[in-house]
């Protein structure tokens, strides 16, 4: 191209994104919150590693949007409902965060969902499970970017029930995510033609799972399901391999099971675990090369959770980038028109409902032989798209979809 007709598609490229001297940057400053679970039962699967995919996104945008600077911070909710609005209601009103990113733990992500529709910034959840954040709670200004109940529930149920696996009983937290884990998974086995044969109920963050599992066993279930999730599901399976279940022939599955839980259980426990994923680090050179480096920043591969979190960052970024302005509305509604193409998803979709489609994956755990290194764990058994594994947009309740 000769120089004054690069000079002239530049001003035109210029002039149609607003240009970066008329940027509407509320507060000359787009500021991210990371709102995490630092200590506790999911502070592998989210935690720092959710904190810096974040922040490796904003350093790969180049730290700024439209010229203004791109910040990052972060607090532990503790996964306290209480605390986590707290600390999300003194960053929208003080210290002028645009958006709050992650809230692992269904029973904080439901609140700070409300809470920012309410302030009308925007909330991408990448942590939460609870399909009622696309459902009967959906919000105009949440994104829910990664996975949901009823996907994990829609990919494992269908698929175990079709190979004869026809019998369940429940294992379920007792809180938001673990209730609306049972309950789609347990539609899913019966519209499958499978039976639940019962279920109990633990508390959050259980060390003891002996009466549950013996619960399980003795209703002879070819499947147990564990409708949890981090230090939760590592604990119940390494109790229910000191109880023997799998070697009597009850089938383990977690319906949320992140690779760093495989990894620290060790693929000799684990082998042969059926896991939905919505990202496994060996998929291809795209997914190689981010995960080689967050596993040098982090010290273990990402989880969906944190790789979803990269993705959504550069997603918001390059809508603000796009229309010239955070202003809430109009960024959620250029990402919606924006298609999701990146190492995370291809082809995705923010839907009205808040829900980001995208194909999901069906694993087994390696068995050691199989292996060929300390994170190669999964093997792929299936890859559902995007329009198949979540919930249909008629069918969450979401009053959003009949407006």
């Amino acid at each position: 191209m000769k120089p004054l007709a690069a000079a002239l598609a530049a001003g035109l490229a210029l002039a149609a994104s607003g240009g970066a001297a008329n940027a509407q940057i509320s507060d000359d400053v787009v500021k991210i919150g990371v709102l995490t679970d630092m200590s506790s039962l999911y502070a592998d699967a989210t935690g720092k590693g959710s904190v810096a995919a974040v922040q490796m996104a904003v350093a790969d945008y180049g730290g700024k949007v439209k010229g203004k600077p791109v910040e990052v911070v972060f607090a532990d909710h503790q996964n306290k409902p209480d605390v986590g609005v707290a600390i999300a209601r003194n960053w929208y009103d003080n210290e002028k965060v645009d958006a709050i990113f992650d809230v692992p733990t269904s029973s904080v992500a439901l609140p700070i969902s409300a809470l920012t529709r309410e302030k009308n910034k925007i909330n991408i959840n990448s942590g939460g499970g609870t399909s009622d954040l696309t459902g009967v709670a959906c919000s105009p200004n949440t994104v829910h970017w990664t996975y949901d109940t009823y996907a994990l529930s829609n990919v494992a149920g269908k698929a175990m029930v079709k190979r004869g696996e026809d019998t369940w009983f429940f294992v379920t937290a007792d809180y938001a995510f673990g209730m609306a884990l049972e309950r789609d998974a347990a539609n899913v086995v019966k519209e499958s033609g499978g039976k639940v044969l019962g279920e109990v109920r633990h508390p959050l963050n259980t060390s003891d799972f002996s009466s549950f599992l013996l619960q399980a066993q003795a209703s002879k279930a070819k499947v147990v399901a564990l409708a949890n999730a981090g230090g939760d599901t590592t604990n119940a399976l390494k109790q229910a391999a000191e109880f023997g279940l799998t070697q009597s022939g009850q089938k383990m599955i977690a319906l949320l099971q992140e690779i760093t839980d495989t990894h620290s259980l060790g693929i000799q426990a684990t082998q042969g675990l059926i896991v939905t994923d919505a990202f496994y680090w060996d998929m291809n050179d795209e997914t190689r090369a981010f995960s080689k480096r967050f596993n040098e920043k982090v010290g273990h591969m990402p989880t969906m959770i944190q790789s979803g979190l990269y993705s959504a960052t550069m997603h918001y970024l390059k809508a603000i980038e796009a229309i010239g302005t955070d202003e809430a509305p109009k960024v959620m509604a250029q990402m919606r028109a924006t298609p999701v193409n990146d190492f995370f998803a291809k082809n995705g979709k923010i839907r009205i409902d808040g829900r980001m489609v995208h194909d999901m994956y069906l694993f087994e755990v390696k068995k050691p032989s199989e292996s060929k290194g300390e994170w190669d764990l999964y093997k792929l058994l299936a890859t559902v798209p995007g329009d198949e594994a979540f919930r249909p947009l008629d069918k969450g309740g979401c009053p959003l979809v009949t407006q």
